[in-house]
């Protein structure tokens, strides 16, 4: 036979693709496997969209054959997620063995239709790497919806729903879309929440299909019954439950409800004898060794074989990075199952279609009519995709230093190569642990970002037929079209060059305009064509991208303000401890402003949607402007005037409240280590005043774009007078409660200092100086006050806060610079009346702003009526370390290795003040008040110093950090980079990263490159950067500055 890569692919002429480019189970640059000679025999496979195709095998020829052949045909690169299911000659539903010859698997091929289904279902949908993967996926979870499989709530249901219908007719239009309902069969009880579908559908303007995919399996993989495939059981005391597998391990469940895991590194063997299914555990020493065997009772031997055969894949899949060796044969006797998984792991996939830079192939989705309705050509999509670029499995975490490594899931690929799980004795199955690690431990990956705690297609016709009927029924559904494909290339035993859907011409099908818009491959190196055609398709005017400034700075203050307004909210409304009067101050004075933006955002989505062309609405208008919906938006903001002006009054009572309760300031310190919590509380307590003056400074930055001819000018420039004026209004409460949430900071890094944050006490700057003493240079941690100067080492305490070592008061205190004097780089000495102490800095730059702000402070001290303010607690002397004694010092990597600012719970390892310890640097008050002007948030692609690949990510900048998320809808970041210390510069030439818009991030040895999506946002990257990792100094103006 004619090997199928010698022609052109079926797929092509069926979905409009002209040519193969990827086998399932083959590694790169293999083919599939020559048919071994014999009569040929016809298979039927049911796709996922319901169209059924036979394809032409020999005799003789294993499964793997007929899989490969099918996912030729679909082009599909990651066919190995997928399966060939059947139901065999016992009425039971099982999986096609890739090694076994498929005719001693099913006995009656004209009568039996195999399924291609989604057989393993990853963590995270971002793993699937391409389009048309995930498209397949959307199709599964319709199905199983409308099957009654995948059990969820009516809310998410009808989310769920409407994703669907907006990828298959488009934005909602009230008519159209209650036919469409009425027509097709989506969920059993569809009826009961029609209103809610069709509520849910309005909100999806502008959206494409790929991605109402996108959203739809992000909403699915946070189900509980996402992927699960009960097997009936029982206990030991015959109680009725159902066994699964899954990525994390084996599941048992009482009807619908997950009672208990079993994590893949806890398991040591699984096994099973006549109708006992048995799980044994690794050894526990905290728990019975009698108790570490597990026994389920199944209806039969063949149903716990089939359950373990699956629970053996589950595991290889997600655990292995290779498939499996076979097993030698015995010389004399066999014992127990030679089964073993067959095909690529996913680690290999995700490597293969990374490493393969796979063109994008276009291809037909079968009940979508969004592109024909909008009279839209299958080019004019542009590629606006939120999924990021990599999987969350392939980052190298090795490379990552600096705070970025995650909370690593047991369930996820293991941190060395494990051995090959091998068979044995009556379909035992042993499973290895990880080498060198303690068996009671669940073992980490050090291979992927891992993924987040956790947190679909009928048509009536085939829909019914779905629930009436198993999977690979014997009885062929009649009225389906179906397409005949063998080895040879030939259709229906002719020899051509296209494929014929029954029915159908297929010229009418080359014309047809249902070609889906493609999605950026996730994981994929995008030629330099493609992406010169994408930015082409983007509006390029400066104003579009200061509007999209706009719109992803704004999801993020939205994200910002849920965590006041519902995360905390809940905590506190839980916790006696929290007066009333507070929980009500805080609900009346944030949730009006929460209700207000929620519209705001939803607004600007609606006008950036409109300007890039996304909405499919028959609306007129121009539409490439933002000032009219800046000015609505600020003329109404002003009247929420009187909520802004109680956020500080928010900030002082919930601080009283702490002082007051031990209760409340336990409740406030749990709630920060929550990871949704990234940034300290009062930060979030004081966004919509920050928010301000983000809002001025992009409406300054339109009004000096725009020429005054501009139509959007005046509505830009009448927005700048009204939010001018309202920041002048709150400035004075907003700088001083700046002030006194820094106080209040630092109070929770120090210890041995009472009454820190009192009035008139300004905080100046923070950051380490070495001082002199009798065993030479020790590293100090400096604070300096407006009346005082602190010095500290960090302490050993569990809480990592830094001792107290002494006092400097800064009433009558001199300075002089000292380095000839004592032969200390960069030195200089500070006269106190009490005391003189000798510091060094780290540089010359770092010395002349210690010796500016100290100063500029004795000047603010001299001018106070209160010479002598006693900062230190009465009990100093009793923490108060020996000057003699060495400071604890830590090196980088403790604070870039595997404890990230989002893993360390209950203590406080990685703020600010910690930072600029492990980097010997500082920061000043006017750092923190400029950084609080310059957050920013976008898509960025990130690259490692020795990877290949770009990886897509939301990422925030704030607080002198990047926080990683995986799009702008998760609700925590994946890991932080703090930037304090690195350098921002563009690549060399030598370095070769020959694309657009990168720039460099460095620190040591730690590099990372960044690529943006323009010039603007490119230079919106570098500038804001810059601001973080370069400081205030006497050569940078600062308006904010000239107010200390």
């Amino acid at each position: 036979m004619v090997e199928p890569a010698d022609k052109p692919s079926t797929a092509g002429q069926r979905l409009g693709a002209p040519e193969s480019f990827g086998v399932s189970t083959l590694e790169p640059g293999l083919r599939p496997a020559a048919q071994p000679p014999g009569r040929q025999v016809s298979i039927r496979v049911q796709m996922l969209d319901d169209t059924q195709e036979v394809f032409q095998i020999s005799q003789r020829s294993p499964g793997k054959v007929l899989f490969d052949l099918v996912c030729v045909h679909l082009n599909l690169s990651e066919g190995d997620y997928f399966g060939l299911e059947y139901q065999d000659q016992r009425k039971m539903t099982v999986w096609l063995d890739l090694l076994k010859p498929t005719l001693k698997q099913i006995r009656r091929p004209k009568n039996t239709i195999l399924r291609f289904v989604v057989k393993f279902f990853p963590p995270d949908h971002t793993q699937l790497l391409e389009e048309l993967t995930r498209y397949l996926f959307a199709l599964q979870i319709k199905h199983d919806l409308a099957c009654g499989h995948l059990i969820c709530n009516d809310t998410s249901a009808a989310l769920m729903v409407s994703h669907i219908i907006q990828s298959e007719i488009g934005d909602f239009d009230e008519t159209q879309s209650w036919q469409h309902l009425l027509h097709n069969k989506y969920l059993p009880d569809q009826d009961a929440i029609r209103d809610k579908i069709t509520d849910c559908h309005r909100k999806h303007v502008g959206q494409t299909p790929a991605e109402s995919d996108y959203q739809l399996l992000e909403i699915a993989r946070r189900l509980e019954m996402y992927g699960v495939r009960l097997h009936p059981a029982k206990d030991r005391e015959g109680t009725k439950l159902s066994l699964a597998v899954a990525h994390i391990g084996v599941l048992v469940f009482q009807g619908y409800t997950k009672i208990n895991a079993f994590n893949w590194s806890k398991v040591r063997k699984l096994s099973f004898k006549r109708k006992r299914f048995l799980i044994k555990l690794r050894a526990d020493p905290a728990q019975n060794a009698h108790h570490d065997t597990l026994e389920f009772a199944m209806a039969s031997r063949d149903c716990c074989k089939i359950f373990w055969k699956i629970c053996v894949e589950y595991h290889a899949f997600f655990r292995l990075f290779e498939e499996p060796k076979p097993k030698p044969k015995p010389i004399l006797f066999t014992r127990g199952s030679s089964f073993r998984f067959s095909g690529r792991t996913q680690k290999q996939i995700i490597d293969y279609v990374k490493d393969s830079e796979l063109k994008k192939v276009p291809f037909e989705r079968k009940h979508s009519k969004i592109l024909s309705n909008s009279g839209m050509s299958p080019q004019s999509s542009s590629f606006r995709s939120q999924v990021p670029r990599e999987s969350a499995m392939s980052v190298q975490v090795a490379d990552e230093p600096d705070s970025t490594r995650l909370g690593r899931r047991a369930e996820c690929n293991g941190s060395e190569e494990p051995p090959a799980a091998t068979s044995t004795t009556n379909g035992f199955y042993d499973i290895p642990a990880a080498p060198g690690s303690d068996p009671t431990q669940s073992r980490q990956n050090h291979h992927g970002t891992g993924s987040a705690p956790e947190p679909q297609f009928l048509n009536p016709g085939p829909s019914c037929r779905a629930n009436k009927e198993s999977p690979g029924s014997e009885d062929s559904p009649e009225g389906s079209p179906h397409v005949v494909v063998n080895g040879n290339g030939s259709v229906n035993g002719r020899g051509t060059g296209s494929i014929s859907v029954l029915g159908q011409s297929p010229e009418g099908r080359l014309l047809s305009p249902l070609t889906s818009p493609l999605l950026t491959d996730a994981g994929c190196v995008r030629h330099d064509e493609e992406d010169e055609a994408r930015r082409k398709k983007f509006p390029t005017d400066k104003a579009y991208f200061i509007a999209k400034e706009l719109l992803t700075t704004e999801r993020t203050y939205l994200k910002d303000l849920q965590v006041i307004t519902e995360s905390f909210q809940s905590v506190a409304g839980k916790d006696e401890a929290f007066p009333d009067s507070v929980k009500n101050l805080i609900s009346a004075s944030y949730d009006p402003v929460y209700k207000f933006h929620q519209g705001f955002l939803k607004e600007v989505e609606q006008r950036l949607a409109q300007w890039e062309g996304r909405s499919n609405a028959h609306i007129k208008g121009d539409y490439q402007r933002i000032g009219d919906v800046l000015l609505k938006n600020i003329q109404g903001l002003r009247q929420l005037t009187v909520h802004l002006q109680k956020h500080s009054e928010c900030l002082v009572e919930l601080e009283r409240a702490c002082r007051s309760s031990r209760k409340a300031e336990a409740a406030c310190r749990d709630f920060e280590q929550q990871r949704v919590c990234y940034l300290p509380l009062n930060i979030f307590l004081l966004r919509p005043l920050h928010r301000l003056l983000h809002y001025k400074l992009i409406l300054e930055r339109l009004c000096k774009h725009y020429p005054p001819t501009h139509d959007d000018f005046r509505d830009c420039r009448a927005a700048l007078a009204d939010i001018s004026e309202m920041v002048l209004q709150l400035q004075g409460a907003m700088m001083k409660m700046e002030n006194f949430q820094k106080l209040l900071e630092l109070k929770k890094d120090l210890t041995g200092i009472d009454n820190l944050a009192i009035p008139g006490r300004e905080f100046i700057r923070l950051g380490c100086l070495s001082k002199l003493s009798g065993k030479g240079l020790q590293q100090r941690m400096f604070f300096l006050f407006s009346d005082s100067l602190v010095y500290t080492s960090r302490g050993m305490t569990p809480s990592n806060q830094f001792k107290v070592h002494g006092q400097l008061p800064l009433y009558g205190m001199t300075i002089r610079e000292s380095e000839e004097e004592w032969g200390v780089p960069h030195s200089f000495t500070l006269f106190g009346q009490r005391q003189s102490v000798v510091v060094a800095a780290s540089c010359e730059s770092e010395m002349e702003r210690w010796v500016e702000d100290i100063r500029m402070a004795i000047d603010l001290a001299e001018q106070t009526s209160s010479p002598n303010t006693d900062l230190l607690s009465t009990s100093l002397s009793d923490n108060k370390l020996s000057e003699d004694g060495g400071a604890e010092l830590e090196s980088e990597d403790e604070l870039c290795g595997s404890r990230s600012s989002l893993e360390r719970q209950g203590h406080r390892g990685n703020t600010t003040v910690h930072v600029c310890w492990h980097r010997n640097t500082s920061v000043s008050m006017v750092d923190f008040s400029v950084a609080v002007e310059n957050q920013l948030s976008g898509n960025l692609l990130r690259k490692f110093k020795n990877s290949n690949g770009w990886q897509k990510l939301w990422v925030v900048f704030t607080n002198f950090s990047l926080f990683f998320y995986k799009s702008h809808q998760d609700d925590y970041p994946l890991a932080s980079l703090p930037l304090l210390g690195y350098s921002v510069t563009i690549p060399s030439e030598s370095e070769s990263i020959h694309k657009d818009y990168v720039f460099k991030l460095h620190f040591k040895s730690h590099v990372y490159y960044f690529r943006s999506e323009s010039e603007y946002t490119f230079e919106r990257w570098m500038e804001v950067i810059r601001s973080a990792t370069c400081s205030a100094s006497p050569s940078l103006p600062s308006t904010r500055k000239d107010l200390y």
